[in-house]
């Protein structure tokens, strides 16, 4: 197996067995945007909100260190196209009641069909978008 395969193998395997542990154990959806607009929003502490992310962010600080594992390559765009990048994902997360880590990986592990209808519609945005911003509007990507 080739090192690329195995990193998203690994990575996929880590991804899956938090969302597991997060449902089993605190009976909670491993929504990263909800997570954060929690962690962000909410009066009480709730530790286990910024454990979590903090995990998000160490791990990919883990991997970097410990695997020897490239950062991505700098892409040369404006920064409008990611600040209206980033005002579509949060806008697209509220209207779809979650995001890519709520919908795609524990809604429809759980057979939601509200998820697997969000799932296919951001994943199709996605791809759309990536087609206009490279081959109509010259992108480059």
């Amino acid at each position: 197996m080739n090192t690329e395969l195995w990193m998203a193998v690994m990575g996929g395997l880590c991804i899956g067995t938090s969302a597991v542990v997060l449902l089993s154990l605190a009976g909670r959806i491993a929504g990263v945007s909800g997570i954060l607009w929690g962690a962000l929003t909410e009066q009480s502490t709730h530790l286990w909100r910024w454990l979590f992310l903090l995990g998000l962010a160490g791990g990919g600080v883990a991997a970097h260190t410990l695997l020897d594992i490239p950062l991505p390559s700098p892409q040369n765009l404006p920064v409008s196209w990611a600040v209206v990048g980033g005002l579509l994902v949060g806008l697209g997360t509220r209207w779809g009641k979650g995001c890519t880590s709520g919908h795609g990986v524990c809604g429809i592990g759980l057979l939601a069909p509200r998820s697997a209808a969000a799932t296919i519609t951001f994943m199709g945005s996605g791809i759309i978008t990536v087609y206009v911003a490279r081959h109509v509007l010259g992108g480059g990507l």
